[in-house]
């Protein structure tokens, strides 16, 4: 979108180069002997009248930053004006996608930190490399990141290369409010994971992002990928510390038995995966937005008190946005509807996604629900099967329970989609 506003408002500059040459000064009727009148002259003047370059280098510098890096060094060819305005752009988002081969890309880059005015102050950068990256490119990428450290907010790295030099330079970034690292092997094929240092002082970050990486555990066990790509391996306790400022968690973790929380200022939590964490010792009265898309594994049966227990702790979210599988995993829980809850008092929304039912959880559903229709009568419980027999699924959004996460802010609204 920003792209195509820039380029729309640099329409009328391009217009004017148009018609700027000496020997293309003169219409037709010129050309033809009959001379303009200083009137006709000055609507023309007025119509390719150059507005874009009247602005200050501030705001055109403000909107460049907005674009990929590729697109921004290519309004150097609008004027003589813009010519070196891109090296003063305080971010860079660099995408190997954008260009036809790795090769061109890497020379892309290098001329980019060469030529860019080193003076500017890099306020954020993106970087993606797909593909195997040589170690020389990837160091003159951390090299440029350390240069501009103290200045530096947002960093974003998606690469493939093991090498440890990225946690090194990332810990000298103590200016960071936004930290998203996707580190994966040279080799598609390896299942190595990146070490994550044991200490990581980021005092101003407030979001963080992690893919691939190995944690330690406690008693020195090794545990993997926390964040991201969560494959949790003799791991049953998480410690995560916010510093006071962190405000925003992604957690994808299907194997973590306990997550400790120690962040004031958290106000958006999102959890995929199955959700047997115990989420412990932690202040979650900041938390406005909570995302949960859950799995269901069927050698646990705890599941369903743990997304209850959950809501329990959610005294001030605002936003709700679940899936439907959250919720027919959350029904399992006996007597649910009947459960005064003493949370979700201020919500405004509750936004449900839907998603398909598992041949695993359908069975688990329709069992639960025969088993509640034998409590009231064998007669009930046989029609409900002879229902299951003739193809019937269970509902995808379970009866009363849109209405049991609201049971205290009746007002709230509820999408579904």
């Amino acid at each position: 979108m920003l792209t195509t506003l820039l380029f729309l408002m640099v329409l009328p500059i391009a217009a004017a180069f148009q018609f700027s040459s000496p020997n293309q000064s003169l219409t037709t009727d010129q050309e033809e002997g009959t001379p303009l009148s200083q009137k006709e002259e000055n609507e023309n003047n007025e119509e390719y009248e150059d507005r874009l370059s009247d602005l200050p280098n501030s705001v055109i510098l403000c909107i460049l930053s907005f674009l990929n890096t590729k697109d921004g060094v290519r309004t150097c060819v609008l004027s003589r004006r813009w010519k070196d305005i891109w090296k003063h752009i305080p971010t860079l988002v660099l995408d190997s996608s954008r260009f036809d081969t790795v090769r061109q890309f890497e020379i892309f880059m290098s001329k980019i930190l060469t030529l860019r005015d080193n003076t500017i102050a890099l306020h954020s950068l993106d970087f993606d490399h797909i593909g195997k990256m040589e170690h020389q490119l990837l160091q003159k990428i951390l090299d440029y990141v350390y240069s501009h450290k103290t200045k530096l907010q947002r960093l974003r790295i998606f690469v493939h290369n093991d090498n440890g030099l990225i946690m090194q330079c990332v810990s000298s970034c103590k200016n960071l409010t936004s930290l998203r690292l996707s580190i994966y092997p040279r080799m598609s094929f390896c299942v190595k994971t990146i070490l994550f240092p044991k200490s990581l002082n980021l005092p101003a970050l407030e979001t963080l992002d992690l893919s691939n990486f190995t944690f330690y555990g406690w008693r020195k066990r090794l545990c993997w990928a926390l964040f991201g790509l969560c494959q949790i391996e003799e791991f049953d306790h998480s410690w995560l510390y916010g510093n006071g400022h962190t405000n925003h968690y992604h957690i994808n973790s299907p194997k973590i038995a306990k997550i400790e929380l120690s962040t004031p200022s958290l106000c958006t939590f999102t959890f995929y995966g199955i959700p047997h964490p115990k989420i412990c010792r932690s202040n979650l009265s900041s938390v406005k937005e909570v995302k949960i898309y859950a799995r269901m594994d069927t050698s646990l049966e705890k599941l369903p008190m743990v997304l209850f227990n959950w809501l329990q702790e959610l005294l001030a979210v605002k936003s709700l946005k679940v899936s439907s599988i959250t919720l027919q995993i959350l029904s399992l829980v006996p007597d649910l509807l009947e459960v005064k809850l003493p949370s979700l008092c201020n919500l405004k929304l509750v936004e449900i996604k839907m998603q398909p039912l598992s041949f695993a959880l359908s069975c688990i559903l329709k069992d639960a629900m025969l088993m509640k229709a034998a409590a009231k009568s064998p007669e009930e419980a046989a029609d409900l099967r002879k229902t299951f027999g003739a193809g019937l699924e269970p509902p995808s959004i379970p009866d009363g329970i849109v209405d049991f996460l609201l049971q205290n802010s009746s007002t709230a609204k509820v999408n579904i989609s």
